[in-house]
């Protein structure tokens, strides 16, 4: 994947990029990584991003809405094999994942707030393909999410 300066992208394009607030880490063992954004809204409940990303991922990004909990992981080492496997760019989840040592090593972008080595509910609650809104900015289906050390930005169309 081309290397691509979410810093250099915002000089270049300042007027069609908007960045999110930094409250994300990085823990995949890719940090330089860009898709088209499918989203996920989701509760403790990790059902339907199983089911995401166990479809083809033609080089997109998961965003997943995890309401910012704490309290149990949306995301572990199985859930990023998938990812690897059905060619997901990566994975950006408002909350919390597990397995970090092991998602460390993998060739794929994964950033959130934070781990927790609780796994979560499988209930299967939740909506696919929505508008969501977290670290400032409102993310839909479609845009572009470039992410590296500097931070995430979004825009409409592709910046590459």
């Amino acid at each position: 994947m081309t290397q691509l300066a979410t810093a250099d992208l915002c000089d270049a394009h300042d007027a069609e990029v908007t960045v999110l607030e930094p409250m994300l880490a990085h823990f995949g063992g890719v940090a330089n990584f860009h898709g088209r954004v499918q989203t996920v809204k989701v509760f403790e409940d990790n059902v339907l991003i199983k089911a995401q990303l166990s479809t083809p991922g033609d080089g997109r990004v998961l965003v997943v809405d995890g309401g910012g909990s704490l309290r149990c992981a949306l995301v572990g080492d199985l859930l990023a094999q998938m990812a690897i496997d059905n060619n997901w760019a990566g994975i950006v989840v408002f909350g919390a994942i597990r397995d970090s040592a092991p998602i460390g090593a993998m060739p794929i972008g994964v950033m959130a707030l934070g781990t927790h080595p609780k796994k979560s509910i499988k209930k299967g609650a939740g909506d696919v393909g929505i508008a969501v809104t977290f670290a400032g900015q409102t993310i839909r289906p479609g845009v572009w999410l470039y992410a590296d050390d500097d931070g995430v930005i979004l825009a409409d169309t592709p910046l590459h």
